[in-house]
């Protein structure tokens, strides 16, 4: 007879297995089900996205500031990198990270079923096992958390060696000489990044007027001055329409925003725009879910579907597709199933972080998006070149924004770029979470000397009160 199960997670990306987690802190009898091959735990965010992205990019950042170290008074000979160590040490950090994914799911009593779920009636799902035969599952209920794949651009197919997609370049043996970069959101510039500081000759091409454009307008402007001075080429208005493959080299060709022909040739091109909901064979046409035109799940601010004791989280649902808002949609599911009190997410306190170099971080409105929405805005901003920390580390690009609004001086939206802006932004989240001021932000203590600084001296700057400015 099959093992009756309280709740039942399909995917163990870091909304999937961050539920099962907490399911099973709960007391909940709780199934994981993961279709990985290998076994492996931890979703693309794990396996091939966040975790090994940022492996690269911290090799790329030391080799990078190897090489700047006679600024410090340090010397170093014949520095030099080992392209195949590298891709090893990212593979060791993910084989550890899903490893101590795997620890979590045996902790907290977790069943994990390595194969293919298909819900196949109400509280029933066939498991596809890794060894061809099948298992069904009962349930009370369902999570469905299978994130998201890279999606094919027509045109633009890739082969895995000159043209590549996300998942792709992150297991080449060697730095090309040349790329293109289609798209400069995260996956763009992240790879742009460690690309260049590795000596390829990068050029990122943008659909859109300004690079990473999700971002404030300020912060894709400094962004585009720091890469122009590392020697990555950014073409923004761009849109490509045309791929040639030759022998050694791929050309791709299309029109700028005044409609003149253009074209970019290297040795490899990064396709890195498109990905899509994966949803495909899970069942859901033999149930009330309904799908949206995008090809996301329908959810409510519960993320509840419309069929009775079936939820979607992450990547197949509406809200952005970030690892930590995943985390945070499993943890209000399973709370709700378990009875406790839970609250929808603010979705306009969700960061984003984006680990170019240098960092992007940002949580709330942009100034723009603050004076769309009728806000009467001011705004605060310290650069990092007046930051004594940020001169110590030999990284001063960059700068903290605050927009606030003057009749309650409120914070809205907090926009970093430069050094740890990633960590940074923490403060920023709690802050706002907080419904905290540009004054109240501003006047508490932060220590010296500090890249943190940066954050109060904003806030202070929102009154013109900045003190090392």
């Amino acid at each position: 007879m099959a093992e009756q199960f309280d709740v039942t997670i399909i995917g163990s990306g870091p909304g999937g297995y961050v539920a099962a987690v907490r399911a099973g802190q709960l007391g909940l009898k709780v199934a994981l089900i993961e279709k990985e091959k290998d076994a492996r735990l931890g979703g693309t965010c794990g396996l091939r996205g966040c975790i090994p992205t940022k492996a690269l990019l911290n090799a790329a950042h030391l080799y990078q500031k190897a090489g700047e170290f006679e600024h410090f008074g340090l010397k170093v000979e014949g520095l030099s990198y080992d392209f195949p160590a590298v891709q090893k040490y990212k593979s060791d950090v993910v084989a550890k990270n899903s490893a101590g994914v795997t620890y979590l799911m045996k902790k907290n009593k977790v069943t994990v079923y390595n194969g293919f779920g298909k819900i196949i009636g109400p509280g029933k799902i066939e498991v596809a096992l890794a060894d061809g035969k099948k298992e069904a599952v009962l349930t009370k209920k369902i999570i469905i958390a299978t994130g998201s794949v890279v999606r094919p651009i027509p045109g633009f197919e890739t082969d895995g060696k000159q043209v590549v997609n996300s998942d792709h370049i992150l297991e080449l043996n060697n730095v090309p000489k040349s790329m293109v970069v289609m798209g400069s959101g995260a996956v763009g510039v992240e790879f742009a990044s460690v690309y260049a500081r590795f000596g390829c000759d990068v050029t990122v091409v943008e659909l859109l007027d300004r690079i990473v454009p999700i971002e404030d307008a300020d912060v894709s402007k400094e962004l585009l001055r720091s890469f122009k001075k590392q020697g990555i080429r950014c073409e923004t208005g761009i849109k490509l329409d045309k791929m040639e493959k030759g022998k050694n080299s791929v050309k791709v060709s299309g029109k700028n925003a005044k409609g003149e022909d253009v074209s970019f040739e290297a040795e490899m091109l990064l396709v890195a725009v498109g990905r899509m909901p994966y949803l495909e064979g899970l069942g859901l046409e033999k149930t009330k879910v309904q799908v949206n035109p995008r090809g996301t799940i329908k959810v409510n601010e519960y993320c509840e579907t419309d069929e009775p004791n079936v939820y979607a989280i992450g990547d197949v649902i509406d809200t952005a597709w970030l690892a930590h808002l995943a985390s945070k949609e499993g943890i209000l599911v399973v709370e709700k199933i378990a009875g406790k009190k839970v609250e929808p997410i603010k979705h306009n306190l969700v960061p984003n972080c984006t680990y170019c170099d240098p960092e992007v971080a940002s949580v709330g409105l942009t100034e723009a998006k603050a004076k769309e929405a009728g806000y009467d805005v001011k705004v605060g901003k310290f650069p990092f070149s007046a930051s004594g920390k940020a001169r110590i580390l030999g990284e001063t690009d960059g700068f903290v924004k605050i927009v606030a609004e003057k009749k309650y001086d409120e914070v809205l939206g907090v926009h970093i770029i430069g050094p740890h802006a990633t960590e940074l932004l923490a403060e920023a989240c709690v802050g706002m979470a907080l419904e905290t001021t540009a004054d109240e932000l501003g006047r508490i203590m932060h220590a010296h000397p500090t890249v943190s600084e940066s954050v109060m001296e904003a806030a202070e700057g929102v009154h013109d009160l900045t003190i090392h400015m």
